[in-house]
């Protein structure tokens, strides 16, 4: 009896264990499900505003190039504006930081990105100095290509940039081969192929299409030597290198705006003129769509943010329709689809083909576990009878 009474105890134990460890599960399984639905509600509103901040930037400078013609200027006026990225991120730093530093040990921090020695004179004109080139050219050339073709054409061109740098990374960085984004880039350069007969190869079609797709060559080219020559950056690192492209587009770049007004060929009458509010307008948007690219990473995933430039085409394409002349016609469509698709595929991560083997083989599973169990009566049923018929035959030859 007392065995009996005693016994129930390590069961109700079990019971509680497996309660509480249940318990712990759920809550496991809420917090996963609760910190995943914050992500991708962070990511649906980072790509709402990666989305909104590129076509509009876009389209602004589109209506800027109607009052004041000047793109090189325009682009040189945006870049100063990147002094914003190291303050803004120190300020994020503070509030979210619990232990807090002051700017020069932020920056000092931050300064080690470049080497043991800092940022140095020599660090500054090997490291930054060709970044900001690229950077001023990247801009440059997407601004001046908007003067020359619709919005639409330049946002889906400048998507193939993502298959550039894929080709580059694997000639330059020796990057895993994958021949979906091979096939990625042969889209790419098929769509640029068709989005110049489209407009019947004039002009200035030709230079607008060329122009773009220079603006994507150096963009490509941007990111390989950044990650060949600096690797990966923190976010303060990539905030302080922002802002030092500024400095260098302030102390290097300025005089050519100065040039090119005073041989007036980007030249304005007064000052009075210039749309201010469209030139602050557009580097707002620029700063910001930088910035959710930049440091979105850290609420969302990347996938996200890249699919917000993509989503930018057609709001362009709405615009564009209702606002210029532009005609859809079906090579212009199958052009953007085109090169919307090699977009697409160039975001699949590098063991997408491991995943999609890893799924078919549990689906084949499955279906074999399915047919077992749908005839699990015929085949349980046959052994029986040969179990039973078995002791007759033994007893008849006994």
């Amino acid at each position: 009896d007392e065995r009996s009474r005693e016994s129930p105890a390590p069961a109700e134990a079990q019971m509680q264990a497996g309660a509480e460890g249940g318990g712990r599960v759920n809550r496991c399984c809420w917090k996963c499900s609760v910190a995943q639905l914050k992500k991708i509600f962070w990511g649906v509103a980072v790509v709402l505003g990666v989305c909104s901040s590129w076509s509009g930037s876009t389209q602004l400078a589109k209506l800027t190039f109607k009052k004041f013609d000047a793109p090189f200027t325009l682009t040189w006026f945006a870049t100063n504006w990147n002094f914003l990225f190291f303050p803004l991120y120190y300020l994020g730093h503070v509030f979210k930081s619990a232990e807090k530093q002051s700017p020069k040990q932020r920056y000092r921090e931050c300064c080690r990105f470049f080497g043991d020695n800092g940022l140095t004179l020599k660090v500054f004109f090997t490291k930054a100095a060709p970044f900001g080139v690229l950077w001023t050219l990247t801009n440059y050339l997407y601004l001046h290509a908007i003067k020359k073709i619709n919005t639409t054409d330049v946002s889906v061109l400048f998507c193939c940039n993502k298959a550039f740098v894929f080709l580059l990374s694997w000639i330059v960085l020796r990057d895993r081969f994958m021949g979906v984004r091979i096939v990625a880039a042969i889209f790419a350069i098929a769509g640029i192929v068709m989005m110049t007969y489209a407009d019947g190869f004039h002009s200035h079609s030709v230079i607008g299409i060329a122009l773009v797709v220079g603006s994507a060559s150096m963009s490509a080219l941007y990111k390989v030597l950044f990650k060949l020559l600096l690797g990966s950056a923190k976010f303060g690192e990539a905030a302080l290198f922002l802002s030092v492209l500024a400095v260098f587009n302030v102390l290097f770049v300025t005089c050519i705006p100065v040039i090119l007004y005073f041989t007036k060929v980007e030249y304005w009458s007064s000052f009075d003129i210039i749309p201010w509010g469209n030139l602050c307008g557009f580097s707002v948007l620029l700063l910001t769509f930088n910035i959710l690219l930049n440091f979105g990473i850290a609420i969302t995933y990347p996938t996200l943010i890249s699919l917000g430039i993509v989503l930018s085409v057609p709001v362009n394409a709405v615009v564009d329709h209702y606002t210029s002349e532009i005609v859809f016609n079906s090579v212009r469509v199958i052009a953007i689809i085109i090169i919307g698709l090699g977009f697409l595929l160039l975001l699949l991560p590098e063991e997408w083909d491991v995943w999609v083997i890893k799924l078919l083989t549990r689906l084949k599973v499955r279906k074999k576990e399915e047919i077992p169990e749908g005839n699990g009566d015929i085949a349980s049923g046959l052994p029986n009878k040969s179990r039973r018929t078995r002791p007759s035959m033994s007893s008849f030859a006994h």
